[in-house]
């Protein structure tokens, strides 16, 4: 049997009972680190569930996943995934290719970032698509993603952007001399994902077109959700500009039409070292 285990959000403990049990039966345990990662090391982790662990990263998701999951007809074989195993497309897949080989699955579920996104005060329900915002390069600046954004904001619906991770990647001329050497992990910060979204804007405006968000719309910035140095902050996206909410994992909330009740929880989360009460909010997007 091949299990698919969520992990949850915060650290070792999170993990279901249910989850830990099958952990500790099984032959073999991956730990996917490609999608998304924990706030603890392996090594605590390994301790906690009393079972050594395999990394599965990116090369490994993508394509060795058949060696992987190969005699898990035979062989109970657990897959580990940060916050919930359908969080992410990458799990799909894998459900996908183990039914084709004939391969018998089990699903255990837990918190994912868009279930916990809630704990800032926004209502799930008023939520549109998710964006994903990666890393520019100097000659590689997607705005694609843009769309949902103004598609969300259109219908007045709050948009959760996803920032990049990098783990294990290799730059451009070692993967052409095929040297296996892989850069530091980089994690993209809520101020470096809100100075992205402030240079499409003023694109836009050059290109004379009506930008869906400006300088004064109201998000929100998560870091480390779910964990006990969880941080929360709410401003306008030129605020966001500078905010430091400290390290990994960061998330960012694209407010569309408040309701009065989710106006008022924001002011919960005022700015890091700024005293001053939220922003006031029309109850229309800018």
């Amino acid at each position: 049997m091949l299990y698919l285990i969520g992990l949850g959000l915060g650290d070792a403990a999170d993990i279901t009972v249910k989850g830990l049990e099958i952990v500790k039966k099984c032959s073999r345990v991956y730990l996917e680190s490609y999608t998304s990662i924990l706030t603890v090391e392996k090594e605590r982790l390994e301790q906690f569930y009393g079972r050594p662990l395999i990394t599965a990263d990116r090369q490994a998701v993508e394509q060795e996943i058949e060696q992987i999951i190969k005699d898990a007809d035979v062989n109970d074989i657990a897959f580990l995934v940060v916050g919930d195993p359908f969080g992410a497309t990458t799990h799909s897949d894998l459900v996908l290719r183990a039914v084709k080989m004939g391969i018998p699955y089990r699903i255990v579920h837990n918190a994912s970032i868009l279930s916990a996104v809630g704990c800032c005060g926004l209502q799930l329900y008023n939520f549109g698509e998710v964006a994903s915002i990666v890393f520019w390069t100097r000659t590689w600046k997607p705005e694609s993603f843009f769309d949902r954004v103004k598609t969300n904001r259109q219908n007045g619906l709050h948009t959760l952007c996803l920032l990049d991770l990098q783990i294990r990647e290799r730059s451009l001329e070692n993967l052409i001399r095929g040297r296996k050497i892989y850069e530091p992990p980089r994690f993209m910060t809520v101020n470096q994902a809100a100075q992205q979204l402030l240079e499409i804007v003023q694109n836009q405006r050059a290109r004379g077109e009506e930008p869906a968000i400006t300088e004064e719309t109201i998000c929100v910035g998560l870091a480390r959700v779910g964990s006990e140095e969880q941080k929360i902050a709410a401003g306008t996206l030129q605020q966001m500009c500078t905010v430091d909410l400290g390290g990994p994992l960061h998330s960012l909330i694209i407010t569309g039409n408040l309701h009065p009740l989710e106006a008022e929880m924001l002011k919960l989360f005022p700015m890091p070292e700024d005293d001053s009460e939220t922003p006031s909010v029309d109850s229309t997007c800018p």
